[in-house]
C-alpha cells in the first residue's frame, strides 16, 4: 500500500541512521537513534536512563513537558521486525536532549537538526518543494522522467483517496490496509503483500517497483473508488469496502481486456532492484 500513514523516514547524520516520522506536521525523531548517533552508545536505552538520572530538569520535561516543550511520545515506527512504537521527540525536545549529552558531535548535530526541521517548515509553507524533492530523489535513483510523472500523479490520486477514507469513517490503520487490499485484489488479483512476494520484495515500497502499466491500473482503481465515494456519499467502512471492490473491479476489467489483446500478463515479476542490477552487468 502507499505509505501515507506509514511515514517513517531515514535520515543520515555522519553515517548513522536516524528514524523520523511526521506527526501533526512536524518531524519527530527516535530518541534512541539520536543518542546512538551523538553519544556513540551501543546501548542507547540504558544511556537514556542514566541521562535522566543525571539531569533532573530533563527528566521533568520528559514526564510533563514545559512551556516551550511537549513531552516525548510513543509513535509507530517501521523496524526490521515490523511496526513498533518507540519514544520520539520533536525538534525542540531533541535540541534539549542533546544539551545533556557530553559529546563533540552535539554542535554539528544541532546544525544538522536545524536544517532538517527548516526543510519541513519550508515544505508546509510551500508543498511544491516537497514534490520537487521527491522528484529529485527518484531521478537520482535512475527512474525515467515518464515513470516519475506517473508515480507523482499516482501519489496525488492516492492522497485524495485516503483523505476521502478519513472523512468517511476509516479510523484505524487496519481500515486503510483492508481497503487498499480490496482495490488491489480486484485490480490485479493480488493483495499488496502477495504482489510484493511476486516481485521478490521485502520492505521496499511496492509502487516504486511497478512499471508504467501497473502504475496506470493502480491509478484507475483508486481514482474510480474515489469518484464512487463522492458520487454516492459513502459513509462507514463496510460501504467504503464495497466501493473499493467496485473501483478495483473497473480497473481489473480494463486490465483483463488489455491482457487478452496483448496476450501477456500486466502483472509483472520485475522489480527495480533487479533491473538496476541488470544494468550494472551490461
Amino acid at each position: 500500500m502507499e505509505e501515507k500513514f506509514e511515514t517513517t523516514k531515514i535520515a543520515l547524520f555522519k553515517g548513522k541512521k536516524i528514524r523520523k516520522t511526521l506527526y501533526q506536521n512536524e518531524w519527530w525523531f527516535v530518541i534512541n537513534d539520536i543518542i546512538e548517533a551523538v553519544a556513540d552508545s551501543n546501548d542507547p536505552a540504558q544511556y537514556f536512563k542514566k541521562l535522566k538520572k543525571r539531569d533532573p530538569l530533563l527528566l521533568e520535561l520528559i514526564k510533563k513537558g514545559g512551556v516551550q516543550f511537549v513531552p516525548p511520545l510513543m509513535l509507530e515506527m517501521q523496524t526490521l521486525g515490523g511496526k513498533q512504537k518507540m519514544y520520539c521527540w520533536n525538534t525542540e525536545g531533541i535540541f534539549r536532549l542533546i544539551q545533556s549529552i557530553p559529546s563533540p558531535k552535539a554542535e554539528p548535530f544541532k546544525r544538522w537538526l536545524a536544517k532538517v526541521g527548516y526543510e519541513r517548515v519550508q515544505e508546509i509553507e510551500n508543498p511544491e518543494l516537497a514534490t520537487k524533492r521527491t522528484r529529485m530523489l527518484y531521478k537520482l535513483k535512475g527512474y525515467s522522467d515518464d515513470w516519475i510523472e506517473k508515480r507523482m500523479r499516482g501519489i496525488f490520486i492516492r492522497e485524495e483517496l485516503t483523505d476521502e477514507w478519513k472523512n468517511r469513517g476509516a479510523v484505524e490503520q487496519k481500515d486503510y490496509e483492508i481497503l487498499t487490499a480490496e482495490i488491489s485484489k480486484a485490480t490485479f488479483g493480488l493483495t499488496p503483500t502477495e504482489y510484493k512476494k511476486r516481485k521478490n520484495l521485502n520492505r521496499e515500497n511496492l509502487r516504486d517497483h511497478m512499471d508504467d502499466l501497473e502504475l496506470i491500473f493502480v491509478m484507475l482503481g483508486e481514482r474510480s473508488t474515489t469518484e464512487i465515494h463522492r458520487t454516492e456519499n459513502s459513509q462507514g467502512v463496510p460501504k467504503l469496502k464495497k466501493d473499493a471492490i467496485t473501483g478495483g473491479s473497473i480497473a481489473g476489467g480494463a486490465r483483463k481486456k488489455l491482457e487478452k489483446r496483448l496476450k501477456k500478463s500486466i502483472v509483472s515479476k520485475e522489480n527495480y532492484l533487479k533491473n538496476k542490477q541488470d544494468k550494472k552487468l551490461n
